[in-house]
């Protein structure tokens, strides 16, 4: 079985690579500027571990408990990236475990993190579909929230990331995608943080710098 498990993740972030880099291609990007994070939520450290010895380094989980165990049975150069809804009262303990937090959007947040003495990269999550059942910010929110990260020591203003709605065809995203693009460059954003294992090669296309993949490369949770 962990031959199996290893041959398919090898399979599967060897097919994403391509799809990355002919995503990149047809818009004239540099592959090596889209950053994979591999979504191991629900799955072992096992599985985690098979992907790193194949030399992925990125990961994201959702859930500072899981988040927690799997960092100190983990390689240490891995980079954590959490992807979740962030609760204020475990903002300060997920900073202190990750590298990147890609679900910034309240005050209350950015007060927890500042009580621990890291840095990290942050993204303000804008719900850009305004739909009622996702987190993130609404745009019309973005200069308070924005504001208050560049006030927090302890965070890095990297840009913003949204979760695209859930669409049949992955065109339906580009829209969205693109209008949060130009909202990112409009407030000095340097990286983009959008699509996910159905959509990731259109949110590539409108400039996204971070992938968040979990299901096309550990399969089914």
């Amino acid at each position: 079985m962990p031959d199996q498990i290893a041959s398919s993740i090898n399979a599967a972030l060897s097919d994403i690579q391509v799809r990355i880099f002919r995503a990149c291609e047809s818009v004239n990007r540099d592959p090596a500027k889209v950053t994979l994070v591999a979504v191991s939520k629900n799955f072992s450290v096992d599985h985690i571990n098979r992907a790193y010895d194949l030399g992925h380094r990125h990961f994201g989980e959702s859930k500072w408990q899981e988040l927690e165990t799997k960092v100190h049975q983990l390689p240490k150069d891995i980079n954590w990236h959490f992807i979740g809804k962030l609760q204020s009262n475990k903002a300060k303990r997920v900073a202190e475990l990750v590298n990147t937090i890609h679900t910034i959007e309240s005050e209350r947040q950015l007060k927890e993190i500042a009580k621990q003495d890291r840095t990290i990269d942050g993204f303000i999550q804008v719900n850009i579909a305004s739909e009622q059942q996702k987190s993130g910010i609404l745009m019309q929110d973005l200069d308070k929230v924005l504001l208050n990260v560049l006030k927090c020591n302890q965070v890095r203003f990297r840009g913003l990331m949204t979760i695209g709605p859930e669409v049949s065809d992955p065109e339906e995203s580009r829209n969205y995608f693109r209008e949060l693009a130009m909202l990112n460059r409009k407030i000095g954003g340097t990286h983009l943080s959008m699509g996910m294992s159905g959509d990731f090669e259109v949110a590539i296309q409108e400039g996204a710098t971070h992938i968040r993949v979990g299901s096309a490369i550990f399969g089914n949770r």
